[in-house]
This record gives structure tokens, sequence and C-alpha cells, in this order.
């Protein structure tokens, strides 16, 4: 893309674009800024196929924040630390997106609230915003930070409630800072899970799924 901005623009104002570009990367194919990583998205999608949750919930242009490269699909957009701060998803239009999705991101924000507001905005009336992320229960098998697997985590998450000092109510949270939506459904996702010991990396899935959408 770059050598036909390069042969169809004047010198004066092709750098601009080409700096955009770079900075946003945006256009880019997935597999063109990482290799295939195989996380937790992948583990899913098994059981998403026999969901139909692909054919209901990611048509049209979508966008996958913190995909870590693992798109949730193969044509949607991606967003990781690379292309900017995930909380508040700079140069993002209102609107944007047919359906955004993020797995195993939300957890890793200063402020889980003011993230879901983002991709809330850029997400078009109509369209679907996709959480998977990990079940304080299932993966963590703890209640208070820091989490044993991974030192970067924020907080943890229930499906159902709050829970103080570190835990977040994915529900409760969605229904206090959103608005005009509906809830087309919000589960835990444990297919595979067996290792309930607290002191085992859990195998499986072990998220928290919920799907909103954003009524026109």
């Amino acid at each position: 893309m770059i050598a036909l901005i390069k042969k169809a623009i004047p010198r004066k104002i092709r750098s601009g674009i080409i700096s955009a570009l770079w900075k946003s990367q945006l256009w880019l194919s997935p597999s063109a800024k990482r290799p295939f990583s195989s996380g937790e998205t992948s583990k899913a999608k098994s059981r998403r196929e026999r969901e139909g949750f692909f054919e209901k919930y990611c048509s049209g242009k979508g966008i996958d924040i913190g995909y870590g490269g693992d798109p949730v699909t193969s044509d949607c957009d991606v967003w990781d630390a690379e292309h900017g701060d995930a909380q508040t998803l700079p140069g993002v239009r209102d609107a944007s997106y047919d359906f955004v999705y993020s797995s195993h991101t939300l957890e890793h924000m200063l402020d889980p609230s003011a993230a879901v507001q983002n991709w809330w905005r850029v997400l078009k009336p109509g369209g679907f915003l996709i959480l998977y992320i990990p079940d304080r229960d299932l993966y963590e098998k703890k209640t208070t930070l820091p989490s044993r697997w991974n030192e970067d985590h924020k907080a943890f998450f229930l499906l159902e409630r709050d829970e103080e000092p570190d835990t977040v109510g994915m529900m409760p949270m969605i229904h206090r800072v959103l608005s005009n939506f509906e809830i087309a459904y919000a589960k835990r996702c444990s297919e595979g899970h067996t290792i309930n010991d607290p002191s085992v990396h859990s195998d499986g899935e072990y998220s928290i799924e919920a799907v909103v959408r954003k009524i026109r």
C-alpha cells in the first residue's frame, strides 16, 4: 500500500499520509502486523462455531482490541499496544464498527469502565460489543490482587456481582456505564476446564463472555 501511495500521490502531501498510516496501522491485515499466535480467542472458536456466534455477532466491519496475534475473524481490523492506548482508542471515529470484540484485555485496563465506554463509542447503532474476560473463580482462583498468573492484571471479574476490593461484576458494570443497550447473552464459559487446584494454571476456557447490542 505504501508503494502505491508513493506512485500515485505527489511528494509534498504523501509523507503526511504515510506517517498517519504507520501510526494507526489499522489498514494492515492482522497477519501483516503480528505472526499468528493461538490464544484465548482460538480456544473458544469451536464452541462459538457450534453456537452460530460468528454469523450472529461478527458480521460487517469489526475491530479486535488487544488481539495479540489471534484475531476473532480473519478480516477484522485489529488494535494492540503498537497502535496506542486500548482504553481510549485515539483516532478511532465514533460509530465506526459493526462489532467490537475484545478478549482478555479489559483486565489490563487502568479503568475498565472507561475502556468499555470508549469501545462502545466506536460501535455503530445496531452493532455488538463482545467482551471475553477471565472469570475470577475459574482463572485466578483467589479473591484479591495480585494475579498469580499475570502481574499486569488490574482487576478481577465475576459475571453477576462486584466484590471489593478488586473484583468487578461484568453485568453491574455494563448497567452502570452504558445506555441504550440490550444483552444478547452473558455467561461463564468453562468448556474443557478441569483444573481447580489454585496452584496450577487452568486449562480449557475460564472466561466470562458477554455480547451487548447497541440499540438504534
